[in-house]
């Protein structure tokens, strides 16, 4: 029996809380137990933090560094342990995650160089009448105590996406993951005990909304890195008051396929990134929006490579889809479809439901105000949409809450540079779909997609003020 406990103050905290049973989404079975932090803890947590952000801003950067990459090490050792233990407690297909931890191994390795890469700038002031013999200084410092706030869809990778940054900043970090993935979270803040990182740096607290909300609105913590739903970013807004938010919200992405694009391509990605982690990722393909010279073959070649995908148990080597986080959200999906096919919406394939499991559905010509297409559906759906104007797709793709990422295949240079610059989005992907994502790259949207970048040079960037000395009197 797994068990996922608090850390906080050096200590693992067993037994104070509630215990609540960890089952897996895909069969049901009881595979673990979690202890909620009582409301003691959790002040713990603070206090522990904001004392000890001194000790870890006084780190020396090689001592970050070595430690970052010492957990990379050991989570290289053991991939497959966290691999199997993903899939095991969020339902997601073997094959997703051991990709995912060989991400989280990238994550952790580039954010261990950026610990070395903390420059600042000098700034003459003979530029100004009155800056004569003074010159400037300014570099970079830890913003103190990083409140991390992680979902369940890629629990690992994301925890490193801000713990490695943080720490490589010199940040003190309270961890609060998903509860629905607290075994993943207590396992890897074990990794990196025995990676030597300092207690004082890292403080995990287990729980659900009401104990973020208490991490978010102290005053001794300094910023808030969220990763979830926009109704989660507003209230962290509303309740973080004057402090830095960075805020990674989610999308219903698009791509567009046009009348001069590899379309066996375009049909291979757009199943193979709509349909992995069954289809639970911020920029998994959710609307592809394709030239209607180009249609028919795009859907015969989409639905061909839908069938041959393996729909089941996440542990299975062989699945390639595996099941959604509960079976609640399983049951939301399958309204959301049966919604859009009463609408008017065809049903090309899929819309079946075991439990938590859904097979990978495709719907063509769902309206433009069905959920399908201007909300999140979090699950494995892909409508496709056609068009006959390259003006009328980037108006569609434009038309939403989301500005995430989106991907454009197209042969021909005019189209993409259009596309790229008049597209409202964070990222835009050329010949690939919009769920396309390097670690070290800057990643983020726009409008209720969020606030700020990840990636650890930039993560890093956040986590840190600038702070300016000035000398006078040098002449």
């Amino acid at each position: 029996m797994k068990e996922a406990y608090s850390y906080i103050d050096g200590r693992w905290l067993e037994g104070k809380g509630k215990t609540i049973a960890v089952r897996s989404p895909y069969s049901g079975e009881v595979v673990g137990k979690q202890s909620e932090a009582t409301e003691e803890e959790v002040e713990l947590a603070l206090e522990a933090a904001c004392t000890g952000k001194k000790k870890i801003a006084a780190l020396p950067a090689k001592a970050r560094a070595s430690i970052l990459n010492k957990a990379a090490s050991l989570l290289k050792e053991r991939k497959e342990t966290f691999a199997q233990l993903i899939s095991l407690e969020v339902g997601k297909a073997l094959k997703n995650t051991r990709d995912e931890v060989a991400r989280s191994i990238e994550t952790l390795e580039q954010s261990a160089e950026e610990a070395k890469r903390l420059h600042g700038t000098t700034l003459p002031g003979d530029v100004s009448e009155r800056g004569k013999a003074s010159m400037a200084l300014t570099f970079r410092v830890p913003v103190g105590v990083v409140a991390a706030i992680t979902p369940f869809n890629a629990p690992l990778n994301l925890i490193c996406h801000k713990i490695g940054p943080s720490f490589a900043a010199g940040n003190a970090t309270i961890l609060k993951p998903a509860p629905q993935s607290s075994l993943i979270a207590a396992a890897f803040v074990e990794l990196l005990l025995q990676a030597e990182m300092p207690a004082e740096a890292v403080q995990l607290v287990i729980g659900g909304t009401a104990h973020g909300q208490r991490i978010v609105e102290d005053g001794r913590t300094n910023i808030v890195s969220f990763t979830g739903g926009v109704a989660g970013g507003k209230q962290i807004c509303h309740t973080a008051g004057l402090k830095k938010v960075l805020l990674e919200l989610g999308g219903n992405s698009a791509t567009i396929v046009h009348q001069d694009a590899d379309v066996e391509r375009a049909a291979t990605l757009c199943v193979r990134t709509g349909f992995s982690n069954a289809g639970q990722s911020c920029i998994s393909v959710q609307r592809i929006y394709v030239h209607e010279s180009v249609m028919d073959f795009f859907l015969q070649r989409l639905k061909q490579q839908t069938a041959a995908l393996v729909v089941g148990d996440p542990l299975a080597a062989e699945t390639d889809v595996g099941c959604v986080i509960n079976e609640a959200t399983g049951e939301r999906i399958e309204r959301w479809v049966k919604e859009a096919v009463a609408e008017g919406a065809e049903l090309v394939c899929g819309g079946r439901r075991d439990g938590a499991l859904i097979q990978p559905t495709i719907l063509l010509g769902p309206r433009k105000k069905s959920k399908v297409v201007c909300e999140e559906v979090f699950g494995p759906v892909i409508s496709v949409i056609p068009y006959t104007s390259l003006e009328t797709a980037i108006a569609e793709v434009n038309d939403s809450a989301f500005g995430l990422q989106a991907g454009i295949f197209s042969n021909s240079l005019p189209v993409i540079t259009k596309v790229a610059f008049e597209l409202e989005m964070g990222g835009v992907v050329v010949n690939g779909t919009s769920n396309y994502r390097l670690d070290h790259w800057p990643y983020g949207g726009i409008k209720q997609s969020g606030i700020g970048r990840e990636g650890p040079k930039y993560t890093v960037e956040e986590m840190t003020e600038m702070k300016m000395v000035v000398l006078q009197d040098l002449l």
